[in-house]
């Protein structure tokens, strides 16, 4: 992802979850919220109960391969994305399919 679709500051990630338009899984929670920049931004948050930050990373990178392969990054949207302790349960492609169906990607 290039650095302009990523939100990289803590308070852009508070006043998007604070709007609360959520969707849940077992593996995900999604914030989403309008932007009107002209292009999708998104953040990534895997907390450290997930395990150290070799495990965080690794899965922050499937996160962005996975949003790479599933969208275009042209909406007007702000999108965070945590991930939840059922993501270490699953493959890649049970969770790249559980990302689909939360951000509701035909």
């Amino acid at each position: 992802m290039k650095r302009i679709n990523r939100i990289r500051r803590n308070q852009d990630f508070k006043a998007i979850i604070a709007k609360r338009h959520i969707n849940k899984s077992d593996e995900y929670i999604v914030y989403t919220d309008q932007n009107n920049l002209g292009y999708t931004r998104i953040g990534i948050s895997v907390s450290s109960k997930l395990g150290n930050a070799i495990v965080r990373n690794k899965i922050k990178r499937q996160i962005r391969a996975m949003i790479h392969d599933l969208m275009k990054l042209d909406k007007n949207v702000d999108i965070v994305i945590i991930a939840r302790d059922g993501f270490k349960k699953n493959s890649y492609e049970i969770n790249k399919t559980a990302l689909k169906k939360v951000l509701k990607i035909n």
